[in-house]
């Protein structure tokens, strides 16, 4: 289809609100490839409690970046962006659209607005915050962050003490506050001729977190701690990276005999239900989504079908 290309639909939105669902449907529609959006799911062997889209699911319609690194690996979003750009060109060459569909802000961030290729990170310099925030309180950095950066310190939470310290560091290296950089940050798809469609999905709260305890109780039906004992004896460290993922930090505390199953159940669903809260509130924050209800199939399929003729 001629007028797939250069077009790039993003599907966002909280976890268990439908994305994968309807990027299936769409790209059997418009005929389309799928690029997972998803910080979990890059990983290989931890399927069940990331919501890997099943086999036949992925012969039907082709999927990228899932299970491209080891658990051991390190994988930046700016390590998605990079990859995510070749994928794109690739399936636009082939006159497909491209659906890049998941709810990991950054990496979402990282491809449509870019990352600011500021300076690294300055152990030295985050030793001395971090002993200031413990002896003074995460909220005198926080204090601090509002007199350099309102505008930033405005964006992030008081208690979110990663942020704060990455943007005081960024200040204190660079003499400059974190927001002007994030002002001249630049997005790989600039320049590159593509034409960037974005939506959103929303779901009542109600209704999403019935589906986040249904999805999470599914997941330990279908396996969840089998999984975690394979991973375990195949020699992967319970410190890695996707293991501090909502389930599989649960699951190690439950085969330790820390926490009852039951009590693994009901803290996946917790941390699940506060992850989407947190996914909602960054994605309200990006620019140039368009909102849809989940189940507003007509609205979304008539929204593409304008995208792709424009």
């Amino acid at each position: 289809m001629a007028s797939n290309q250069k077009k790039i639909l993003t599907i966002v939105g909280p976890t268990a609100v439908g994305k994968s669902a309807l990027a299936f449907d769409l790209a059997q529609k418009f005929k389309g490839e799928i690029i997972s959006c998803d910080s979990r799911q890059i990983y290989r062997g931890f399927d069940i409690g990331t919501d890997k889209p099943p086999a036949a699911v992925r012969q039907l319609v082709p999927h990228h970046l899932i299970d491209i690194v080891g658990p051991e690996e390190e994988f930046s979003a700016a390590d998605f962006a990079r990859l995510a750009l070749e994928e794109i060109k690739q399936i636009s060459r082939r006159g497909n659209l491209p659906l890049v569909a998941g709810g990991t802000g950054l990496y979402h961030r990282a491809l449509v607005a870019g990352l600011f290729p500021g300076p690294g990170r300055d152990e030295n310099l985050r030793d001395r915050l971090k002993r200031k925030a413990q002896d003074d309180g995460l909220e005198s950095l926080y204090k601090k962050l509002q007199q350099i950066d309102p505008a930033y310190a405005a964006k992030i939470r008081p208690a979110d003490s990663i942020r704060i310290i990455r943007a005081l560091e960024v200040f204190f290296l660079t003499g400059r506050p974190i927001s002007d950089h994030f002002r001249q940050t630049v997005s790989p798809l600039e320049g590159q001729g593509f034409i960037l469609h974005q939506i959103g999905l929303k779901l009542n709260r109600k209704i999403l977190y019935q589906r986040i305890d249904e999805r999470v109780r599914r997941m330990f039906a279908q396996g969840l701690i089998e999984e975690v004992r394979l991973l375990l004896a195949r020699g992967v460290s319970a410190k890695s990276a996707p293991f501090k993922s909502p389930g599989y930090r649960q699951v190690w505390q439950y085969l330790k005999s820390e926490i009852s199953l039951e009590e693994a159940i009901t803290l996946t669903q917790i941390e699940t239900r506060h992850y989407a809260k947190r996914q909602m509130t960054w994605f309200k924050k990006s620019e140039g989504i368009v909102w849809f209800e989940a189940g507003d199939r007509d609205g979304i399929e008539n929204f593409i079908r304008e995208c792709l003729l424009t």
